[in-house]
Order: C-alpha cells, then structure tokens, then sequence
C-alpha cells in the first residue's frame, strides 16, 4: 500500500516552490487574465524556461545514472536509462523550439508551411487538418499520464511480475506525495478560467514533479550500483 514518504530537502524545497506558483496561478488566473497571459505566464518568460530547466535536469540526472551506475547493469537497464534521458531531452528542447527564438534561426519551408506558431518544434505541428499538440501531446499524453501516476503504482505493489517488469526497464515509480501533488495542481489548473498560457503553467508542473519522481520515487534501488538484474 502506498504510504507518504518522509520529504527529502529537495522535495520540501521543489513542493514549496510548486506551491507558490499555484497560488500565484490561482490568484493572477481569477483576477488579472491578461497579467496572467502577457506576463506570469508569457513565452519566452521564467514559467517557460523554468520548465525547459527541469526537463533538462531529467535528462541529464539519467545520462549521470547511464554513465556513473551502468556498470555491470543489464542491457534493458541501460536502454531503459537512455530512453528517459532522450525523452526528457526531446521535451526540453521542444519547450524552447531547440533555441530557435533564443539565437534568432529561421524556421525552414516545412516548419512554415505545418506549423502553427510557423517555430522549428514538433507539438506544434498540423499535418493533414490534425494538430499534433492536440492529439499526442494532449489527449494520448493526458491518457499515459493517468495510467502512469494512477494505476501503475498500484500494480507494482500488488503483482510481482509486473514489479520485476518495470525495475527491469528502469521505471521510476511515483511516491504517494507525486501523485497527490500531480491531482491537486491538475484540478487547479482545470478549474481555472479559459487563459491561453494556464497550460503552460501545468507543464511547469509536470517538469518538477517528474524531476521529484526521478530524483526519489518508490523504487529507488533500481538506480543503485548493486541493484544490478537479469536482461
């Protein structure tokens, strides 16, 4: 049964931190929409880059892991490791569209003519009358999601082989504190009224709470020298 875990000073600092924004959220969201809008959430401002910094910091925690503890590893932990450390990597970069507005590149002719912010990044993309950002980074994400911090932490506890499974892949499993912090910020956000930016400040929030996922989730001895398995 998932218990809260006692908070490590990192946790204590990154909730506190996640808290305040909420509030900030809350307050700027319901009284002030185009302070929300144009400043607290604008792009290219501190909520955007923040989000580009903890993602990053994903990645490069697991390519620490993948060059620090993979000796003697099995080879499924190894492509386990790498698969998040490129996946967070890939979400950092497409935060800030690969430093394009940052060092002032021009997008080329496909990004011009598919994308709809006309910026050199993926989730932004329609192909076909079928916006990219809507179908996979919203509706097949949101789905992902639910079954990640809400089902699976139940099931590695509950059935042994799926347990075996997941610490064989390197799945960082969420704390009891993760997903509760995940469900209230979501329910926040939700309840907000239609701002433009308020999902980029939901994207804040999954950047920290997945850097507190990896940092510290429940099945932390997979990412030990000695908790070497089996390919």
């Amino acid at each position: 049964m998932l218990r809260l875990n006692k908070l490590t000073k990192t946790e204590t600092f990154l909730f506190s931190a996640l808290t305040i924004v909420l509030i900030l959220s809350v307050y700027f969201g319901f009284t002030d929409a185009e302070y929300f809008d144009n400043v607290f959430a604008q792009e290219d401002g501190a909520v955007e880059y923040a989000t580009f910094f903890f993602l990053l910091c994903i990645s490069i925690l697991q390519f620490y892991r993948l060059f620090t503890v993979s000796k003697n590893k099995a080879i499924l932990w190894k492509l386990g490791i790498f698969f998040f450390a490129i996946l967070f990597l890939f979400g950092a970069g497409e935060e800030i569209s690969w430093g394009q507005r940052i060092f002032g590149i021009e997008s080329g002719d496909f990004f011009k003519d598919n994308n709809l912010q006309n910026e050199t990044n993926l989730h932004n993309l329609e192909i076909g009358g079928v916006k990219l950002n809507k179908l996979i980074f919203s509706q097949l994400l949101t789905v992902i999601m639910a079954v990640y911090l809400l089902v699976l932490p139940f099931l590695y506890q509950k059935f042994d082989w799926i347990n075996k499974l997941v610490d064989k892949f390197v799945i960082p499993i969420p704390q009891l504190s993760h997903i509760i912090a995940f469900l209230i910020n979501t329910i926040f956000i939700a309840i907000l009224p239609n701002l433009s930016r308020k999902w980029e400040v939901y994207e804040l929030f999954f950047a920290t709470i997945f850097l507190l996922i990896f940092l510290n989730p429940v099945n932390k001895k997979v990412y030990l020298r000695e908790s070497s398995s089996d390919s």
